[in-house]
């Protein structure tokens, strides 16, 4: 397992002080600043490492940095706080955008993503609870994790504790059954304490979402099924900390995020090809510099 960063743990807090404090036009200015530091670290982990999911680590990075830079309730020093908010990427394959989150926000060393994808890191392609503080449970098999982030959400309310549950799905996920049983039952429970983020970048591996299987209208989708929908640009950081707030309604929330896969790197946005497709040096540079300004 590896080990919480101090001084990495520290700033975290000092910054979700500062976003905390800060006039909202503020706050958004601070997550940017940080979902770019995590953009420019997936580019050099998959470039040193020859492998990973660029176009959907960065379609989602806007959300994890909304989610831990201001709405999840954690602390970096205590991972395994018993009250701490859970949150749980079930499109695992992304998992270079949560580790470079993770670090960036103390969980570890950032001197640890180098060795994502190495032989024997415990930044595996896929997230590992047992190897990374953070991640509250292994993902990657498409349409298991957002079940489990139901049962967390049983769970609180078993324990009788008010902590919350948010889950992010890729949307191509969308199309496993597993997803719609679990959407079923937390509005059984009205498991209003659970929020469920769609990376609604309408590509998956090969095509569009809707060549392969139509999708849409997704949010009339997870209104029949009991939840409260709402819809934003999954890169808006103001639009989606109205999105993830609680429903009134005490109903579980599916925000959907409307985001392009590979955003912020021109030659990479909207291609499908760039599902695990890996960048030449020049295509590196070039990432870099356009995430830079």
């Amino acid at each position: 397992m590896l080990s919480t960063d101090p001084a990495g743990a520290e700033r975290f807090r000092a910054r979700r002080r500062h976003i905390a404090d800060e006039a909202p036009e503020a706050q958004v200015r601070e997550l940017q600043l940080l979902a770019a530091e995590v953009r420019r670290a997936v580019v050099h982990m998959i470039d040193k490492a020859q492998l990973g999911h660029i176009g959907g680590d960065l379609s989602v990075t806007d959300i994890l940095a909304t989610l831990f830079g201001r709405v999840l309730d954690v602390d970096p020093a205590q991972p395994d706080r018993p009250d701490r908010d859970r949150f749980i990427l079930s499109k695992g394959h992304c998992a270079a955008s949560l580790y470079a989150t993770l670090a960036h926000c103390g969980y570890f060393p950032v001197s640890e993503l180098s060795t994502f994808m190495a032989p024997l890191s415990a930044l595996n392609g896929h997230p590992n609870r047992t190897k990374v503080p953070g991640v509250e449970t292994n993902t990657g098999p498409l349409g298991h994790g957002f079940p489990v982030a139901v049962g967390c959400a049983l769970a609180a309310r078993l324990a009788g504790r008010s902590y919350r549950t948010y889950v992010v799905l890729g949307d191509g996920e969308m199309q496993e059954g597993s997803n719609w049983e679990a959407a079923m039952t937390a509005a059984h429970y009205d498991l209003g304490s659970l929020t469920a983020i769609v990376d609604r970048n309408r590509l998956q591996q090969g095509a569009r979402t809707e060549e392969t299987k139509r999708l849409e209208p997704l949010a009339e989708k997870w209104t029949s099924f009991g939840w409260e929908a709402r819809e934003v640009d999954g890169h808006d950081h103001a639009g989606l900390l109205h999105a993830l707030r609680p429903s009134p309604a005490g109903r579980p929330v599916a925000v959907i995020a409307r985001t392009v896969k590979g955003k912020g790197v021109s030659f990479i946005e909207d291609r499908v090809e760039w599902h695990h497709k890996v960048p030449d040096a020049g295509q590196v540079r070039t990432a870099l510099e356009e995430l830079s300004r």
